[in-house]
This record gives structure tokens, C-alpha cells and sequence, in this order.
């Protein structure tokens, strides 16, 4: 059995790269066979190296220590502002047996607001700055990317749709298509810093060492992303980042602070809404399709209909036929919805429904932005910041969309190929 669901990631990993073959703009101008293996093969070597080499696992294993370091940490400053509601000793006496709540917009996502100054901080220091430049430098070495592009690449590991093109502003103007669509996918296919921790924390009931899968999805999803970019829109990556001076700067660590904890803010006040209207909607979805006569003795739901819809491309990944529907729910949430609405139904509705080996297939699968509020985002901070460019840009939204979805649905195969 374990032979065959290798075998049935790998069908799927060619199966992807023959999806976005089949979508390319130009067939015959797609890279070599040899680049397109080496890329495949970075993939499963990163993969490798991060889960299977013990003194790296453990590394990420003392970092997941630390997350709950930064969510104890977080949960002193909302005790203090919310009181019992944000995690402090409730002033009355529970019944036996009884738990007190969590209540995720006091207790959860003010870790956001924490993580996001945090991050400003470590950026002014120049300590995330130094470990973009150097998966920049690997991946220009690796991949033959060009130096502005490799940038980006790094940059999206900790920062997100709207802050990663930031670093790379002043190359937009004269990047090629296929770059800028690079630069597009990248944003779809990673999650950023700030919310890293806080999908980690939502996971870490049903995903041992969540924070060490999360931030090697990242990784892995580096290379995925580049190549189904450069197989969707073909071309060269030859802009170099000729410039010593990152775009994204502050005046000073009060600077960093302050401006990191109100985009932080702003980030948790977008997270509540979208969650508040997404449970809302897809509510008055599935009471209008109760309405419906039920199918196979089930009433209609959205979660069913995303499940059959996106079920043969989580096959395809690895996961067996009968969890198929369930992880085609998750996936179709994670890619019309919110990834974080996706972890979060992942960890509490499916919660023991779908196998180890599954569940860790498509906590990798769902790892990504690729969403459709995010193409809207990144499209509008683009043609921001490039506007000479915002009829490309325009066009190449919903290609983004595809190609994010394709390439975290990639590195989920490449989990399945070498998990047993």
C-alpha cells in the first residue's frame, strides 16, 4: 500500500506540471525537461532535508517551542486588554467538568497585531533581511532566476501580498512577463510571517510540529511556484536586483513598532470580517441549498460541493478516494474562501476523519494565499506600485490564482511522495 500512494503522489506531480503545460501561454517556449526536473527534484530535496534530517527537524521543533513562547507572550497583553474574554482567570467558578471558552477574536488573533510588530522590528534589525538574501542568493543559484525575482521569492517566505512586492517596487517598471507573473504566484502560493504562527497555533491539535510544517510548506513552495509560473507564462528571468537598498525601510526601531503593530491591526480587523462574513454566507448557502431534495439520503452543502469538485485533484495528491471528498472541501474553502477558515475547519470539523498521512497532505496543500480576496489584493497593490503595468497585471490575476492553487496542491504531492 505504501508503495502505491507514492506512486500516486508522483501521478500527481506529473499531472500538475501537464495541468499548467496545457494552460501555458506559449507550449513550445516552456523551459527544458532538465530544468523543469530540477526544479521538482529541489522540491523533494528541501522536503527531505527539513523533515527527514534529524538535527534540522529538531531545530524547527525547538522553534515550535518558541511559537508557544510568542502565544503566552501574546495572551499577557489580551488578558490585560479583554480580561477573562482574552485568556485571564474567569471571575466565577466553572461547572464540573467545564472548560473556559476560546474565544478566537480576544484570545487567538491578537497574535497577529504581536507577530506583525515583532516582524517589523526584526526587519529594521536586519535579521529577516539577511535570511531573504540568502534564499535569494540560493535560489538564483539553483534555479537561474534572475537577483530581483529571487528577491521577491525570499521576501514572501515572511512577508505577504502586499508588503513582498514592496522589496522588489523599484525593479516592477522593467521586469518581463514572466517575471511579473512570478512575482504574482509567489504572492499566491506562500503565507507570510505574521500569520505563520497564528495557522501554526490552529493546527497544533491534529499536526504535530505544526509550525515546522508550516514554515517548510513555504520553503518547498519556492521553487513549485517558479516553475509552474515559468510553464503558465514562459520566458527569461534576467532583471537583477542591482540595488543595495530594500524598499521596505523604517526610521527607526519605535518606527518599525509602531507601523508593524497598526498594519498588524489592520490585519486582524480584515480577518474578523472576512471570518464573520464567511461563516455567514456559506450558512445562508447551505440553508438554500437545504432547500434542495437531499443527494445520496445527505442534504446539499457547500462544504459537499466543493468537496466533489475539487476530490480527483486531492487523489491526484496522494489522498485515498474515500478521504478524497473531505480534503476537497478543505481545498475548495482554502482556494474560493480563506485559508485560515480551510485550517481552521481542518482542525476542529475534520478533525480525526482524515488519516495522519492525509491530514498532513493537505495542511501542505492548503498551505497559501491563493484565494480570491488575495488576487484582488495583489492586483490592487501592483498596479499600485507599477501603473504603467496594470493592464498585465490585470490579466494575469486569475492565471495567479491558478498557478497558487496548482503549486501548494504540488508541494502537498511531494509530501505524500515521501511520507509513508
Amino acid at each position: 500500500m505504501t508503495w502505491f500512494a507514492s506512486l500516486q503522489s508522483a501521478l500527481g506531480l506529473a499531472a500538475i506540471i501537464g495541468i499548467a503545460w496545457a494552460l501555458s501561454e506559449n507550449r513550445r517556449a516552456v523551459p527544458s525537461w532538465r530544468w523543469i526536473a530540477g526544479a521538482v527534484l529541489l522540491q523533494i530535496v528541501v522536503a527531505v532535508a527539513v523533515l527527514r534530517i534529524p538535527v534540522i527537524w529538531d531545530a524547527l521543533r525547538v522553534a515550535n517551542a518558541g511559537v508557544a513562547v510568542l502565544e503566552a507572550s501574546s495572551r499577557v497583553g489580551s488578558s490585560y486588554m479583554f480580561g477573562y474574554l482574552g485568556g485571564a482567570e474567569p471571575p466565577f467558578v466553572l461547572k464540573p467538568g467545564a472548560t473556559a471558552p476560546v474565544i478566537i477574536a480576544f484570545q487567538i488573533l491578537p497574535l497577529v497585531i504581536f507577530t506583525s510588530a515583532l516582524a517589523a522590528l526584526l526587519w529594521h534589525w536586519g535579521v529577516l533581511r539577511l535570511i531573504v538574501r540568502a534564499l535569494s542568493w540560493a535560489l538564483q543559484r539553483t534555479l537561474g532566476i534572475g537577483g530581483a525575482v529571487g528577491l521577491n521569492a525570499g521576501a514572501n517566505v515572511f512577508l505577504g501580498v502586499v508588503e513582498a512586492p514592496l522589496i522588489v517596487r523599484a525593479y516592477l517598471a522593467r521586469m518581463t512577463r514572466a517575471e511579473l507573473f512570478m512575482v504574482m504566484t509567489l504572492g499566491m502560493s506562500t503565507v507570510s510571517g505574521v500569520v505563520l504562527i497564528l495557522y501554526s497555533q490552529t493546527l497544533a491539535r491534529v499536526v504535530d510540529n505544526s509550525f515546522g510544517h508550516v514554515i517548510t510548506a513555504s520553503l518547498v513552495c519556492l521553487p513549485a511556484s517558479l516553475l509552474l509560473a515559468r510553464l503558465m507564462v514562459p520566458g527569461e528571468s534576467p532583471t537583477g536586483a542591482d540595488r543595495k537598498e530594500d524598499e521596505l525601510r523604517y526610521d527607526s526601531s519605535i518606527d518599525a513598532l509602531v507601523r508593524g503593530t497598526f498594519d498588524g491591526l489592520q490585519l486582524f480587523l480584515a480577518v474578523i470580517a472576512i471570518l464573520l462574513v464567511v461563516f455567514a454566507l456559506v450558512a445562508l448557502a447551505n440553508y438554500m441549498l437545504g432547500a434542495l431534495p437531499p443527494v445520496a439520503d445527505q442534504p446539499l452543502t457547500v462544504q459537499r460541493l466543493f468537496g466533489w469538485v475539487f476530490a480527483p485533484l486531492m487523489w491526484l495528491i496522494g489522498v485515498p478516494w474515500a478521504e478524497a471528498i473531505d480534503a476537497g472541501a478543505l481545498m475548495g474553502t482554502k482556494a474560493i474562501l480563506n485559508e485560515y477558515v480551510a485550517y481552521q475547519q481542518l482542525a476542529t470539523d475534520y478533525a480525526g476523519r482524515l488519516s495522519p498521512r492525509s491530514t498532513l497532505i493537505v495542511t501542505y496543500a492548503l498551505c497559501g494565499f491563493a484565494n480570491l480576496a488575495s488576487v484582488g489584493l495583489s492586483v490592487s497593490t501592483l498596479t499600485t506600485l507599477a501603473p504603467e503595468r496594470r493592464k498585465e497585471i490585470l490579466s494575469l490575476g486569475f492565471k495567479s490564482w491558478i498557478s497558487g492553487n496548482l503549486a501548494t496542491a504540488m508541494i502537498g504531492a511531494v509530501i505524500g511522495l515521501i511520507t509513508f
